[in-house]
């Protein structure tokens, strides 16, 4: 999924692929390198002038569209994803930094020439460039470090040292004591070299009021959002070569490492556009420090990885991937580029770990307020809040808000808009919306294929907290292969007698009620002849054994189903149905996990560790820390992202499969780092019924196995993206 969402930034996308792909096929870009070298002014560059894309971010007193930074964001992805040559990238983020920083005259003076053509460039370090003097006589002296767009630019946005701090100016390319001088660039499809300067005279009103990182944040964004297209581009290259590339009779993307590596390099991707998204989304708002922790995150989690997921795509491409013929090696030259100009990956790393510790990111949906209706909200709530605990789940189930989407009687009918209303609702009162656990994944197949009395017997207890359910369907013998099972269900007088062993069962120990998948013919295909039981968890012959789990705890049980006796009414759906009443359950269940942030009851939140650590300690887990929190920003923003797509009455399938998949692997990369930062004290105490401090850091990285096993295994998750989402071909039996 690209970085816009909606209407308008696909329409925009849109144009500019056909731009180019009309004004700048690689094929022709490739006859053109040494002139792009040189700086010359591209062919196509009026094209875009024309098109209002040098001017998309640019106020309209300016001459600009008054768009903002995500719709440039929507623009320099498709720069990327296309590689259109030429100066655009730092064209745009000289005019962006003029327009954040530049006082009113030079805003005034020069971001009329941007919108109408004029080249930019914008250096991010100063170099060996310092400033003297006050008022208008300050001069500048010294050579720039290699500038990106130096050679064809018009102005230039340069670094200076004036005494113990950076300093940013602007200076026109033609001024007295403004010399250029060409280097060979890595990226072949535009220009880069030195600035000299030579007591060039610096306007007052050309000296930009910006700190540093600020200038480094803006850039960074920019950058990021171009690194999203280069990686697509390869993601999308490779992907489509594993479908047509045959080896041993059969394509290459239906070996399972090619279809897990394929899915690995989407998820990457998926992540590193919704920290782009995060970041041009909070750049466009009015809280500088909202902006600055996006954008090191973005940096964070963007700026090697685009390296990485290209080189990755080249070596899946095999030999043809490395040669010159082919033109990956344009694109991954681009990210090495960028990642060599956009500062150090560990100290963008520790801005966001700094960051994190003092600042919490806050993303605004947009929801359209209902005020009737979060007025009446509120005050169910509120009276909810005066009663004990368990009077309160009963008002609040019968008033449709534990499980709000349902329909009425059982919810609200709520759709996406007025869960996030309610939502908000709980969190205002700090109370904690109730769940039914196991409940979720169990009433929506009850309520989409179950008979009325079914509904009427088992949701609104359930609701209520009067029933606990538990799962029944993974077994010893099929694994994450449910359709495999062995568990029987023979047609007797009055119902079905179900015979067969079912583990990895949580809540079984202490639930009511469980949801069964038992064959019910022996002869069917696979995946057919299979029905969807309630199982009464006291029935005779129904026998639970608890597993004790690497971490010390039973949250999992084995449960043996010996000659148990299920009536008719207890049936869910037609005789073999089972299978798609029990997609309904495993859907929600993903969704369910892959937007669960945590690592059980054990969790840890890694900026509240660091906070307790001593200063020299806290120092030095600050990239650690930054890298962590980064991959949470785009984890959360991935989340949202799915949620604005809901808001839009769009499909956020992908989101949900990719979100599950990269929060199981996150959460335990992360729980390590814990455990890492208590040090010898995560050595002791792991099992204890009230464990703390690193003994708690201990238990929590010793549950991580639930997350990476639950739901489906990881194998199975990347297996689904590989075949469901990306198309890629199913192994031969």
């Amino acid at each position: 999924m690209p970085i816009g969402i909606g209407a308008d930034h696909a329409a925009l996308a849109d144009t500019l692929t056909r731009f180019a792909a009309r004004e700048t096929p690689v094929e022709r870009t490739r006859t053109r390198l040494e002139n792009l070298g040189r700086g010359e002014r591209p062919a196509h560059w009026d094209g875009l002038v024309s098109m209002g894309i040098l001017s998309l971010h640019l106020a309209e007193e300016y001459d600009g569209a008054g768009a903002g930074l995500l719709e440039l964001a929507v623009a320099l992805e498709q720069s990327g994803y296309g590689l259109i040559p030429g100066p655009l990238l730092p064209t745009v983020t000289a005019s962006a930094v003029v327009q954040a920083h530049g006082t009113d005259a030079a805003r005034k003076a020069l971001l009329p020439r941007f919108a109408a053509g004029a080249i930019g460039a914008c250096g991010l370090e100063p170099g060996t460039v310092t400033l003297e003097g006050d008022g208008d006589d300050i001069v500048a002296s010294g050579v720039t470090a290699p500038v990106l767009g130096a050679i064809g630019a018009d102005i230039l946005v340069l670094a200076g040292q004036c005494g113990e701090k950076p300093v940013w100016f602007v200076v026109s390319s033609d001024a007295d004591g403004v010399s250029r001088v060409s280097e060979e660039g890595v990226d072949l499809t535009r220009d880069i070299g030195r600035i000299h300067l030579s007591e060039a005279r610096i306007p007052a009103d050309h000296i930009l009021g910006a700190l540093p990182e600020e200038v480094a944040s803006l850039a960074a964004v920019l950058q990021c959002a171009e690194a999203v297209g280069i990686a697509r581009w390869a993601q999308e290259t490779s992907l489509a070569y594993a479908k047509i590339r045959e080896q041993f009779g059969r394509p290459i993307g239906s070996f399972q490492a090619i279809k897990h590596k394929c899915a690995q390099l989407f998820i990457r991707v998926e992540v590193m556009t919704s920290a782009v998204w995060d970041a041009a989304t909070a750049a466009d708002g009015s809280d500088r420090e909202q902006a600055a922790l996006a954008a090191a995150r973005a940096a964070t989690a963007c700026r090697r990885e685009v390296v990485d997921v290209v080189l990755d795509c080249l070596t899946l491409l095999g030999g043809i991937g490395n040669t010159w013929e082919h033109d990956i090696h344009l694109y991954w030259r681009r990210a090495v580029s960028l990642l060599a100009l956009g500062g150090s990956s560990d100290e963008w790393a520790r801005r966001a770990g700094e960051l994190a510790l003092t600042t919490e990111r806050h993303a605004d949906l947009g929801v359209e307020d209902r005020p009737e209706f979060r007025a009446r909200i509120a005050a169910t709530i509120a009276e909810a809040g005066r009663l004990d605990p368990q009077a309160a789940r009963v008002l609040l189930a019968d008033r449709g808000l534990v499980s709000p989407h349902y329909p009425e009687p059982y919810g609200v009918g709520a759709d996406t808009a007025g869960q996030l209303i309610i939502a908000e609702e709980f969190d205002r009162a700090a109370m904690t919306q109730p769940t039914t656990v196991i409940g979720e994944w169990a009433l929506p197949s009850i309520l989409q294929y179950g008979t009325s009395e079914q509904m009427e017997r088992l949701v609104a207890p359930t609701l209520r907290g009067e029933i606990i359910w538990c799962q029944l369907f993974s077994e010893p013998g099929a694994g994450s292969d449910l359709a495999a099972l062995t568990t029987f269900a023979t047609k007797v007088d009055g119902g079905w007698r179900i015979d067969g062993s079912k583990v990895w069962n949580s809540k079984a120990h202490e639930a009511h009620w469980g949801i069964c998948l038992a064959r019910t013919d022996r002869e069917a295909p696979k995946h057919r002849g299979i029905s969807f039981f309630l199982v009464d968890m006291n029935a005779t012959g129904v026998e639970v054994r608890p597993l004790r789990e690497a971490n010390g705890d039973s949250m999992f049980n084995e449960v043996i189903l010996d000659g148990v006796f299920v009536s008719d009414a207890n049936l869910v759906g037609a005789p073999g149905e089972g299978w798609k009443v029990a997609r309904t359950t495993l859907a929600n269940e993903r969704v369910a996990m892959g937007n669960t942030p945590v690592a059980g009851k054990y969790r840890f939140d890694p900026v509240a560790v660091v906070r307790s650590l001593d200063p020299a300690r806290q120092r030095d887990a600050l990239p650690a820390l930054g890298r962590i929190t980064s991959t949470t920003g785009a984890l959360d923003a991935l989340a949202h992202r799915s949620v604005l797509k809901r808001l839009s009455g769009l499909n956020p399938g992908v989101e949900a499969s990719a979100l599950k998949a990269a929060s199981a692997t996150h959460i335990t990369e992360a729980t390590a780092q814990v455990l890492e930062w208590f040090g010898p004290d995560a050595a002791v105490g792991s099992l204890g019924a009230e464990v703390i401090g690193g003994g708690r850091a201990a238990k929590a990285y010793l549950s991580t196995p639930s997350l990476l096993i639950g739901g489906g295994t990881l194998e199975i998750q990347l297996n689904v993206i590989s075949e469901q989402i990306l198309g890629l071909p199913r192994e031969p039996r």
